[in-house]
């Protein structure tokens, strides 16, 4: 697939089928996006890869927690700023809609918050998940730097014909995750990548982005 190909058609799915992914393929995906930049090479990731009955396991202890009303574990990092401002604000809102509606839930719901976690806890039907996480002695840039890993990791799984939806939720739930796949005290969970076929039939919701202008300065010739 051709890199702007894959770079168009990724987007967060929320809709897999049962279809099994190879271990092959996720080892050559994931070997190949170990060629992602890193600040001074330090490749600051750490990945479990998460299928079969462990993953089954760990669905259904985060399920029980999200229907349980639990709000979830202290947070390590905040998932956005305690106050959006426009423009960020606007995008937020007008991506939230759009989610809600595409999974059915009312935005005035009462139980939202609830039922947003438990079908997050599902990972959308996906039979994998990845869960990145970083060493405690890591600074922003190391974030960073597992940011493009992670968008590496995304664009080789459409290469495949796979798709993605990377959770940040699953940081409510990092206990759980912990226990599951045996991640020690001294590193972070960063967020849960759900990987899978895309389920047939599906609506494909896509988000709006921000024109180029927007974004972007051009400054000489």
């Amino acid at each position: 697939m051709d890199v702007y190909e894959a770079v168009r058609s990724r987007r967060a799915v929320r809709a897999f089928g049962d279809e099994p992914v190879p271990r092959e393929v996720l080892e050559r995906v994931l070997a190949a996006a170990g060629r992602a930049p890193s600040s001074g090479n330090l490749q600051p990731w750490h990945v479990y890869v998460v299928s079969g009955g462990p993953l089954a396991e760990l669905k259904d202890r985060a399920r029980a927690r999200a229907r349980a009303g639990d709000p979830g574990d202290e947070r390590e990092y905040p998932m956005y700023p305690a106050e959006l401002v426009p423009p960020y604000l606007d995008r937020f809102s007008a991506a939230a809609a759009q989610r809600y509606e595409f999974l059915g839930i009312e935005r005035g719901d009462p139980a939202r918050p609830m039922k947003i976690a438990a079908l997050n806890a599902e990972a959308f039907g996906a039979p994998v998940v990845l869960f990145c996480y970083l060493d405690r002695t890591m600074g922003p840039g190391q974030w960073g730097d597992a940011g493009m890993y992670l968008q590496t990791v995304m664009l080789l799984l459409r290469a495949e014909g796979l798709h993605s939806c990377p959770q940040v939720m699953w940081t409510m739930y990092r206990r759980t995750v912990g226990e599951v796949v045996g991640a020690g005290d001294g590193l972070v969970l960063f967020c849960g990548v759900a990987v899978g076929f895309e389920k047939a039939g599906a609506p494909q919701p896509r988000t709006q982005r921000a024109e180029l202008a927007e974004t972007v300065r051009f400054i000489g010739t």
